[in-house]
């Protein structure tokens, strides 16, 4: 069965204008989060799904000198997206990973992708509860599936976001891969705010890394460590 890495990304934000085209470390955030997806073990193929549009160019552009596949549909209708990437590729198994999560771990990544092949479920995610750093999210699922909750229509909520059809369907077979908790799972590595950048930026200068992974259990206790850090981006912590 084939796997592919699914990223949805797109220059508009509210919050911070522009923000996967930002400099992180020697890299942009989307260039990370791209190089992070190709060393997922067991996937195939990193698809970079944009929206239609001229405004998408830049992130095109980038995603594709990255090696990754681009894919443009609906900007709103992000789920349609998806399934308009993996049915590009003929993915069997999709990844979805977001591009504001410029610490994905490849590793974590590759135990979602275990954990639903173990399970033969529909779907299965590393969220349900959230148990590690917000920032680390990711969720496994099949083409049939997301090809279902395509077709149920829904809300806004529903096209917007990809998966609450599939994490509340009955019909779905779900599977969860559960993390630590506690404190680590209070840690944001999410990109949203200007503050979350600082606080990325501070992370990847910590983690010392520039060609090579650090595993996010490693980076998180250094982080425990460092009170001051965390504090960066925690007046912008938020339910998940």
């Amino acid at each position: 069965m084939k796997t592919a890495v699914v990223v949805q990304a797109r220059v508009g934000s509210s919050r911070l204008p522009g923000k996967v085209l930002k400099p992180l470390g020697p890299r942009t955030v989307l260039e990370e989060v791209l190089r992070r997806c190709a060393a997922v073990p067991g996937a195939g193929i990193v698809v970079c799904a944009i929206p239609d549009g001229a405004a998408a160019e830049p992130i095109a552009r980038l995603a594709q000198a990255a090696g990754a596949v681009v894919v443009r549909g609906p900007e709103a209708d992000v789920r349609a997206r998806y399934l308009l990437a993996a049915d590009a590729v003929g993915a069997d198994i999709v990844l979805r990973v977001t591009s504001d999560c410029p610490l994905i771990d490849p590793e974590l990544c590759a135990a979602v992708l275990a954990t639903r092949a173990a399970a033969g479920a529909d779907y299965c995610a590393n969220n349900m509860p959230p148990s590690f750093p917000h920032g680390l999210d990711c969720e496994a699922f099949t083409t049939p599936a997301l090809r279902r909750a395509v077709a149920s229509d829904g809300s806004d909520d529903d096209r917007e976001h990809v998966t609450p059809w599939l994490r509340r369907s009955e019909g779905i077979s779900r599977a969860a891969l559960v993390g630590p908790g506690g404190a680590f799972a209070g840690q944001r590595w999410t990109l949203d705010w200007p503050e979350d950048l600082d606080f990325l930026r501070a992370a990847v200068d910590l983690a010392g890394e520039r060609d090579h992974f650090v595993p996010w259990f490693d980076l998180a206790a250094r982080l425990a460590a460092r009170p001051d850090l965390l504090a960066i981006n925690s007046v912008r912590q938020q339910a998940r």
